[in-house]
């Protein structure tokens, strides 16, 4: 597929800076850009590299002033990374057209329904009481369990684990390997040994949302553990019985979470953060990398560290570490002198 910068401009809602009908057929980092190639500069670390990339074309916000000349077309945008995520979901709907049918190796159970424009793959098997939605896509080796619902456009990616009674919403994307409503973790000590808790509850999952590769969602022991809708899950997560995700919150990968702990709509939180069970963590939240949250935070706070602590409190607390060893030189010398 091929595009002049004034097409490009066009569908971004931009105005172009020098020549409108170079043509652009893929997408290239900025420090990387080739011939052809449209990159985008959003950070203003990488400004330096606008003037010598060989990218054909870069986005650019409408107030860029560049300080020397640039060989490369410009196209102004209010936001050159929302417009390049704009730009790539669209090309990646034309590259990636909806499969349709049911392969000959796949397994749909009597009573199943599939309506229109379904795909169902090889070696996927769809249990009894399941309701499918229209365009739901789903690849080779998914499992879908007793009486699960999967809404409109879904996409289920290979090898994904649906367990029975749960309930994935509209325009979801479910990578390879995910699985949802696999047993909680729950144990009642009797004696030296631990008895099991049956899990009787459900996964729900909203509207919209994107579950990473080897994601692990847990079903409740009672009720329903809960994703909201427009939540976007890294590879590598597991969330823990009965707990609950808000509207369009983000957290990357390598982070748990355990049961019956709620996170606020619309957080953002970094990878490998760990939260213990039980606890609340408000809307508006931003959760540094690394970080442990072992008590309920309220709206609007930054955090970061194990324990957390607001983000200032945080960076004081570094500051101090990186002297502790000419403290330590200090305190050394002083007792010395004081021997």
């Amino acid at each position: 597929m091929e595009f002049t910068a004034s097409q490009i401009a066009t569908l971004a809602g931009g105005t172009v800076e020098g020549d409108a009908n170079v043509k652009i057929n893929t997408f290239a980092k900025i420090e990387e850009g080739h011939p052809g190639a449209i990159s985008f500069l959003a950070n203003p670390k990488y400004s330096e590299y606008i003037y010598t990339t060989g990218s054909s074309a870069v986005l650019v916000r409408r107030d860029f002033k560049p300080e020397k000349p640039v060989s490369a077309t410009l196209i102004r945008v209010d936001d050159p990374y929302a417009t390049l995520a704009h730009l790539l979901a669209q090309v990646s709907r034309m590259m990636n057209q909806p499969r349709r049918g049911v392969e000959p190796q796949a397994y749909v159970s009597d009573g199943v329904d599939l309506p229109e424009g379904v795909y169902v793959g090889a070696f996927a098997y769809i249990s009894p009481g399941a309701r499918i939605g229209k365009g739901v896509q789903i690849y080779p080796r998914v499992y879908i369990g007793d009486n699960v619902v999967i809404g409109d456009d879904t996409v289920l990616y290979p090898g994904v684990t649906v367990y029975n009674g749960c309930h994935i919403g509209k325009r979801c994307i479910v990578h390879a390997g995910a699985v949802i409503g696999a047993d909680g973790f729950g144990f009642a000590p009797v004696g030296e040994r631990y008895d099991k808790l049956p899990q009787i509850g459900i996964v729900e999952i909203g509207d919209d949302v994107e579950i990473g590769a080897n994601t692990t969602i847990d079903r409740a022991t009672m009720g329903a553990t809960r994703i909201g809708n427009g939540v976007k899950l890294d590879n590598l997560i597991q969330i823990a019985h009965n707990c609950s995700v808000g509207a369009n919150t983000v957290m990357a990968s390598q982070s748990g979470v355990a049961g019956s702990t709620k996170i606020g709509e619309h957080c953002m939180i970094g990878g490998q953060v760990g939260f213990v069970g039980h606890i609340s963590v408000g809307r508006d939240v931003q959760i540094g990398a690394q970080s442990g949250i072992s008590h309920n935070i309220p709206d609007g706070m930054r955090v970061m560290g194990t324990p957390a602590s607001d983000f200032g409190s945080y960076a004081r607390r570094q500051a101090v570490i990186k002297r502790l060893p000419d403290l330590a030189r200090q305190i050394d010398a002083l007792l010395k002198d004081k021997q």
